[in-house]
C-alpha cells in the first residue's frame, strides 16, 4: 500500500531499531498507544512482530524507515477494529491521517470489510482528529474499559462503514468507483 509520502506493509526483521525508537521506547507514544515499554534494545523482544498479518509498518517513502504502525484486530463478520501509533518525532505532519485513510481503503476494497472501528483514550484529541479527518464518526463511549499504566481508562469509539457502491478488488462488486467509506486509536495491545 502506498500514499503520496508513505509505504504501508509488513513488519520486517530490519525494522527492530526503528520500532524500538518510535514505538516501544517512545514514552509519549505509549501514553496513548498500548504497547509494552522497552528500556533497552537488548530487552526489546521483537521476534514475534515480523511476518504478522495483523501488524503493518508505516514507512516514509523518502527513507524507507519505519515511523509508525497500524494494527488490525477483532475481525469478525465483515467488521474489525484498527489501531495506530506514530513516533512522537513524526507527530503533527499528517502521517497518521494519511496512513489511516489508505488503510481504510485497503480494508474496504481489498479485505471486503463493511465496518471498521477505532478507539482512543478519552482526552486524546489528536487521535480523535485523525479519525474524524478519515471520515469516522462517534459511535459510543466505554467507561473504565481497561487498565493501562495503572489507570482505569475510558475509551471513545469511532466507526466508519463502507459505502454500498464501493468496488471490491477481491470479490463481488457494484458499479461505480467511489470513496470506500462513509460517514478509524489506542488499538489496544497488538499482542506479541
Amino acid at each position: 500500500m502506498e500514499t503520496e509520502r508513505l509505504i504501508i506493509g509488513p513488519i520486517r526483521e530490519t525494522d527492530k531499531e526503528d520500532y524500538f525508537i518510535n514505538i516501544s521506547h517512545d514514552k509519549k507514544v505509549l501514553e496513548t498507544f498500548i504497547c509494552r515499554y522497552a528500556d533497552t534494545m537488548e530487552e526489546f523482544d521483537f521476534s514475534s512482530y515480523p511476518g504478522r498479518r495483523d501488524l503493518f509498518a508505516i514507512r516514509l517513502k523518502e527513507t524507507g524507515r519505519l515511523v509508525g504502525i497500524l494494527s488490525l484486530f477483532d475481525e469478525k463478520d465483515g467488521a474489525c477494529e484498527i489501531g495506530y501509533g506514530i513516533g512522537s518525532r513524526f507527530w503533527n505532519q499528517g502521517y497518521a491521517t494519511e496512513a489511516v485513510r489508505r488503510f481504510l481503503e485497503y480494508l474496504f476494497r481489498e479485505k471486503g470489510m463493511r465496518t471498521v472501528y477505532a478507539s482512543f483514550f478519552t482526552g486524546n484529541d489528536a487521535s480523535r482528529r485523525v479519525m474524524e479527518k478519515c471520515g469516522m464518526r462517534y459511535d459510543h463511549f466505554s467507561e473504565k474499559e481497561l487498565s493501562y499504566l495503572g489507570i482505569e481508562r475510558d475509551l471513545s469509539y469511532y466507526v466508519i462503514r463502507r459505502k454500498p457502491d464501493v468496488i471490491l478488488l477481491n470479490g463481488p462488486s457494484s458499479a461505480g468507483e467511489s470513496s470506500p467509506a462513509s460517514g478509524a486509536g489506542t488499538g489496544r495491545e497488538h499482542r506479541p
